[in-house]
Formats: C-alpha cells, sequence, structure tokens
C-alpha cells in the first residue's frame, strides 16, 4: 500500500504552457510536472527566486494524472503595443512603454490557448528521498500562502480542490476516487452536465506498469517539463507514460 495526495483541479479557464516560440502560446491538454510542482509551490509559499525550496518540493514528490476531460479549446488573440528597442533608453514601468514616442511604438500579434472546462484528478506521492510530508502539502492545498491558478493568473480554480490522503494497493485506484459532483446529483449527471468523453487519459511517470501493473497499450515519450531552475525558467526531460482508458473499464 502507498500513501497519496489526491486533489481535483476544475477551471472555467486554463492553460498547460508547452515550449513556446515566438508569438504562439499554446496549451497542453492536462497539466506537467512543472505545473503540479508550480500549484504546490504556492500553495507552500515556495517563491520562484528560492532555489533550494523549489529543489526540496521537486525531488519530495512523483506526480500522476487522470484527465477527465480536456476541455475545450480557446484561442486568445493579442495586439499588444510595446516600444522598440533603443540604447541609453530604458522603460521600467508599463505607463513609460506607452508614453513612449509614437513614432518607435511597434506592436506584436499573439495567441494564447486555454483549456475551457477540463477537469483533472492528481495523484501525488513521496520519493524515497522526500523532504516534505503529504501532511504539509494537504494542509497546504487547504489553506494556501500565495494564491492558487492553473497556468496563469487568470485562471484560478473554479471549484474545490478536495485535497485528501489515502493509502492504495494501485495507483489507478487512487486516481479513480471520487469526489463530490461539481454539478448534479451524482457522478451520471455530472457526466452528463459537464460533457465529459467515454474515454479518460492516464499520464504518470515512474514505469509503465506503475499504474495498475499492466503494461500493455501504455506509450511513453520524453517531456521536457522537470523545472531546473525558476528564475531562470530552465526545465529537464523527464519519461512519461500514458494510457487511455473506456469510462466503463476506468473500475
Amino acid at each position: 500500500m502507498t500513501e497519496y495526495l489526491v486533489f481535483r483541479l476544475y477551471a472555467p479557464l486554463a492553460s498547460w504552457g508547452e515550449a513556446a516560440v515566438g508569438e504562439s502560446r499554446p496549451t497542453a491538454t492536462y497539466p506537467g510536472r512543472s505545473a503540479i510542482v508550480g500549484l504546490l509551490g504556492a500553495a507552500l509559499g515556495v517563491r520562484r527566486d528560492d532555489d533550494e525550496g523549489q529543489r526540496r518540493l521537486r525531488d519530495s514528490i512523483g506526480i500522476a494524472i487522470k484527465q477527465r476531460s480536456p476541455g475545450i479549446l480557446l484561442r486568445d488573440y493579442h495586439t499588444v503595443q510595446v516600444p522598440a528597442s533603443q540604447s541609453r533608453v530604458t522603460y521600467r514601468t508599463r505607463r513609460d512603454e506607452l508614453s513612449a514616442p509614437k513614432k518607435v511604438i511597434n506592436t506584436i500579434l499573439s495567441s494564447r490557448d486555454y483549456r475551457c472546462d477540463g477537469l483533472w484528478t492528481v495523484a501525488v506521492w513521496l520519493t524515497p528521498q522526500a523532504e516534505l510530508t503529504l501532511e504539509a502539502l494537504e494542509q497546504a492545498l487547504k489553506a494556501p500562502h500565495f494564491p492558487l491558478y492553473l497556468g496563469r493568473k487568470a485562471c484560478p480554480p473554479g471549484a474545490p480542490l478536495a485535497p485528501r490522503r489515502e493509502a492504495f494497493s494501485r495507483l489507478r485506484d487512487a486516481l479513480d476516487v471520487d469526489f463530490t459532483p461539481l454539478c448534479g446529483r451524482n457522478a451520471e449527471e455530472e457526466r452528463r452536465a459537464l460533457r465529459l468523453p467515454d474515454n479518460a487519459l492516464y499520464a504518470w511517470e515512474g514505469d509503465a506498469r506503475d499504474l495498475d501493473g499492466n503494461g500493455q497499450g501504455v506509450e511513453s515519450s520524453e517531456s521536457w517539463d522537470m523545472p531546473l531552475n525558476r528564475r531562470r525558467w530552465q526545465f529537464g526531460p523527464r519519461t512519461e507514460y500514458r494510457r487511455v482508458v473506456r469510462a466503463r473499464e476506468e473500475h
């Protein structure tokens, strides 16, 4: 039996950042390790420039996700005015930028992607070298030090995270725990109201058989979402395993 901290993530808007080049800011369909570590760090009050605190949190936990719904993709189109770079000119505030002469103002076009009404279950467990406790993480999620958001500050949770600790013999059992329905009187009404798909996606780290002892139908890839240095936005690779399961097979 392994003890897990399990909680739920839901919001009208969420954005799980991926590698971004140029003006496009895409989003994954579910949160990666960096997003979950950032969420827990905000709850604990670990600042981005606290390298030791970030390392302690990163090295203490393993993470798995159950995507109950990826949500609907929303693309937000932006036009932003910024002054051109000039030698010997420093803009210290946004007001300074907008006060620059119009002849040096440029317009940047960009797009930002969001997931609308996505729903995910997160399971966290301690690694052998853990320097934190699941109890401390649970209490932090119930009374966070900093405001929590799902990827961007414009994406606060739309429902309680409902964190709880419980021991399970399989990781999949932890991810399949039942929460109080977000809408409706039971799970079936919630499924209809939120238009949850027939399939659930499981994503985890460790080994291909760690989900439920069955390595069939599992795919893996290298994900560059291991936070190495938050101040410099440096990330490293990790191996992530995934399997899609039909809703009627979840239990």
